[in-house]
């Protein structure tokens, strides 16, 4: 098993909408609760069951980060740790206010500032990840509007709708 070849930590990498592949929670699980050098998971199944799961039977050392920028709240007041954000990339002073409040239980601020950024997260994924935040960037005057084959740039309609929002950054 990797994890036995690696001096390094490990952290699993749950995406399915990349991947293509789910990691169940007994998979998960066993692993995490098997090889001490892997200490955490990037959870983006967005299985809330499974997440639960995970959360309830997982050992003490073991962090369950967010991987789905929309769902970073639930997940934190169910138990995670934090989040691998992509609007964060974005908006990184908001969003991470938005993360300590919930990572403080200050509930009504977090929401606050997640229901001003939530109007980001579906067109960010529309075209793709990372074409919506790429063209959020370049917006921004960040990076530029690239992304790598097979992907292709933005559309003038996905840059529209992000044009069209309240502005986060």
């Amino acid at each position: 098993l990797f994890s036995e070849h690696s001096k390094l930590p490990i952290i699993l990498y749950n995406v399915p909408s990349r991947t293509g592949s789910n990691i169940s929670s007994d998979t998960v699980l066993k692993l995490a609760h098997s090889y001490n050098n892997i200490v955490g998971i990037k959870e983006a199944s967005g299985d809330m069951n499974q997440i639960m799961t995970i959360l309830k039977e997982k050992p003490n050392k073991f962090d369950v980060i967010s991987g789905d920028d929309a769902l970073t709240l639930p997940m934190i007041y169910l138990g995670s740790c934090g989040v691998i954000s992509v609007i964060g990339q974005a908006a990184p002073s908001m969003f991470s206010k938005m993360v300590n409040h919930a990572l403080n239980m200050d509930i009504l601020e977090a929401n606050k500032i997640h229901n001003k950024i939530f109007d980001y997260y579906s067109p960010l994924y529309e075209e793709g990840n990372p074409v919506g935040i790429k063209a959020l960037l370049k917006n921004i005057g960040l990076c530029q509007n690239n992304v790598r084959i097979p992907l292709v740039k933005a559309s003038n309609k996905l840059i529209k709708t992000l044009n069209s929002l309240e502005k986060i950054y």
